[in-house]
């Protein structure tokens, strides 16, 4: 089996493996695309905290089910699948409360456990969701990042009509501003890169600013009859956009932190209070990817659109370099295997 795995930091590689069984309640996938998320990109420089290796990555994939383990019967052999990559235990606190991203004894494909970056996964069959006939592979294969602008929009309760921020212009900032726009809302985006504005204005943002740009404030104030947008959402992952995000939120508004970073953010509480807000943490997604397929197969979002590079399996160093060195030019890099 081929693999794209990482053996240590700094150390990504190509190479043949053992091609897994399904053991009961599993199922084996034959992998047709994968997509490259900076998650990745994080466990190939030793900067993601949650990783262990050696690491076959991919937590953005699909494929076909070709075979089933013991107690599988939602699933059969030949059905085409996206895979959720949250695996939980389904008895702790979180679990019950339904919570399952934030499960005490989390384990994520291609972070915890072997991922999608191979011929074949091995996974259990309920993380293994049936992709509708008109929805197509290319377009399956971004399910996964979808869930994470519905999981951090849910939890920050995206309402019609008010004016959202958005912070970062990259994959998840394009698929928040386009999952917020199908709810409804009015979205201004900051992003220091021209390329990366001038696609968020394509998916669907008003308005888009650098964030040096002294119009910005001015410009939230005039939109908003100077409350300021109601929702914040930090998709970049700097630490200055948080004090930022709060100096610029309405009173009564909600912040949705969807990245991060390992430096501290300096913030005052009583900023936070004056203002009472509220701040939404969001990780991975709460069992959303049947409701992203569902917006596909209607077709309310358009992930195709973020799909920049394709590359075949064999050319998956060059695919990572690609992600990894040109993010001005690149959003959503896929690996195609299974294409012969």
């Amino acid at each position: 089996m081929f693999a794209v795995s990482v053996d240590r930091p700094e150390a990504l590689n190509l190479s043949e493996k053992p091609q897994p069984s399904p053991g009961p309640g599993e199922v084996r996938v034959r992998v047709r695309r994968a997509g490259i998320c900076g998650s990745d990109l994080h466990i190939y420089h030793g900067l993601n905290p949650f990783a262990t290796y050696p690491r076959v990555v991919g937590h953005e994939f699909m494929g076909i089910v070709e075979a089933v383990g013991p107690e599988v019967e939602t699933l059969t052999v030949g059905a085409r699948v996206v895979i959720d990559p949250v695996v939980n235990c389904g008895t702790c606190q979180a679990c019950t409360i339904g919570r399952p991203n934030v499960c005490r004894n989390l384990q994520v494909i291609g972070v915890h456990r072997d991922g999608g970056m191979a011929d074949y996964a091995v996974l259990p069959a309920r993380n293994a969701h049936a992709v509708p006939d008109q929805v197509s592979d290319r377009l399956a294969a971004m399910a996964e990042p979808y869930s994470i602008a519905a999981n951090v929009l849910g939890r920050t309760e995206v309402r019609e009509q008010e004016w959202a921020l958005i912070f970062g212009a990259g994959t998840m900032g394009l698929t928040a501003v386009q999952v917020a726009r199908m709810k409804g809302a009015q979205v201004v985006v900051v992003e220091p890169g021209a390329e990366r504005r001038q696609r968020a204005e394509q998916a669907g943002a008003s308005l888009t600013f650098d964030p040096q740009s002294p119009e910005l404030s001015e410009a939230l104030n005039d939109l908003t009859q100077g409350d300021g947008p109601s929702l914040v959402v930090d998709c970049a992952g700097i630490p200055q956009i948080l004090p930022q995000a709060i100096e610029l939120v309405a009173p009564a508004g909600r912040i949705g932190l969807l990245s991060f970073s390992p430096e501290p953010v300096p913030i005052k509480q009583q900023d936070l209070i004056k203002k009472e807000l509220s701040l939404y943490a969001s990780r991975l997604n709460k069992g959303l990817i049947p409701a992203v397929l569902d917006w596909f197969a209607q077709g309310l979002v358009d992930g195709e659109s973020l799909i920049s590079h394709e590359f075949a399996a064999t050319n998956a160093l060059e695919a990572f370099e690609t992600a990894d060195g040109s993010p001005e030019k690149t959003v959503k890099v896929h690996i195609l295997f299974d294409q012969a």
